[in-house]
């Protein structure tokens, strides 16, 4: 890790203690103290398991899209990679980091750059897709306890989707209609030539070229194995559901009853999709309000629901990130590619 990715590092936890004291100002210690000692740590164990398994699945992804081609790689190495990925998810903007980072530890495995490039492709288009479904399902079942009680939530909620589906619309125009994406960004950079630096728009202009070439070279691979894109679509379900419940267990923790998982697990989704919108690292400010707006609905103590959104961003943010760290100092066996040319 760069000098700069730790201080990032170092800053986002402080941020984080910040928040957690500014949420804690009005608690009473005795009150904290008790809601802590009635913990149900089982529940919270269970927590962090789920948050574990939904690496694994993203590490079951990888290690599909490759094993073919490198039948030596180790379980080990590539769970390094959806750690590290957390890790810089969390340090970074918009989780712009995440992407880089899985390709570095893939390339240290002796994988070849270019092929990690094909595969986080394919992963992300899946990814994006599923996201998209997952969300629309919820905004079926889930949008009415929000748009009911919290106007600027669902404000919130309907941009976060518009967002991810204009991405999803992107990630389409490129695999189906390449010529005409194209011409849209050259011509959204065209600006670029006013410059006083005339060398911005050439530069710029090949880059996102040869990013939609490869990005069109992959969905002509991904269109062709229909089953492929099956049982990584199926496994990547699976892992965001894995992710989506975790706040259930977390209210189990809590002693709070007659917590209905469908719903609880809805409304995660819709945080989520809105921490999307906030640039800063791991959407901090906007994922503990977004929490203390939506779950205030089912844990009317105040103490409560403090100590359940600490527990909710340490599961979900601080423990990928830990692990992330851990997986960092690791070093990776490396591995040959395989003589076989067999298809996924």
């Amino acid at each position: 890790m760069s000098r700069k990715n730790k201080i990032v590092l170092g800053i986002m936890i402080a941020i984080g203690v910040c928040i957690v004291g500014y949420s804690l100002r009005d608690v009473p210690m005795s009150s904290l103290i008790a809601n802590l000692k009635d913990l149900k740590w089982y529940w919270l164990l269970i927590a962090f398991a789920l948050m574990f398994l939904s690496l694994v699945c993203e590490a079951i992804i990888v290690r599909f899209l490759l094993i073919k081609r490198y039948p030596d790689l180790r379980w080990r190495d590539i769970l390094r990679v959806p750690m590290v990925e957390q890790l810089f998810n969390g340090i970074t903007p918009f989780s712009s980091g995440g992407q880089p980072a899985q390709i570095l530890a893939l390339v240290q495995t002796g994988v070849d750059g270019g092929q990690a490039i094909s595969i986080l492709l394919m992963k992300f288009i899946v990814y994006q897709a599923m996201i998209v479904v997952n969300f629309v399902v919820c905004m079926l079942f889930g949008f009415h306890l929000i748009a009911a009680k919290m106007h600027v939530m669902a404000i919130l909620i309907a941009f976060g989707f518009l967002i991810h589906f204009s991405v999803i619309i992107g990630l389409l125009m490129v695999m189906y209609w390449n010529k005409l994406t194209r011409k849209l960004v050259n011509a959204c950079l065209k600006p670029l030539k006013w410059l006083p630096n005339k060398e911005i728009y050439p530069k710029w202009k090949q880059k996102l070229d040869e990013k939609i070439d490869t990005f069109y070279q992959e969905s002509l691979r991904l269109k062709r194995d229909k089953r492929a894109i099956l049982k990584i679509s199926l496994i990547t379900l699976v892992q965001l559901m894995l992710y989506y419940v975790i706040p259930y267990f977390i209210l189990l923790s809590l002693g709070v009853e007659n917590v209905n998982i469908i719903e609880v697990t809805t409304l995660h989704v819709l945080i989520v999709m809105v921490i999307s919108l906030f640039p800063i690292p791991g959407g901090t400010g906007g994922a503990e309000f977004s929490f203390d707006v939506i779950f205030s609905l089912y844990i009317h103590s105040n103490s409560k629901l403090v100590i359940a959104m600490i527990l909710w961003r340490i599961v979900t943010y601080y423990f990928g990130m830990f692990l992330g760290m851990i997986a960092l100092v690791q070093k990776p066996h490396k591995v040959k590619k395989s003589e076989r040319t067999v298809s996924v």
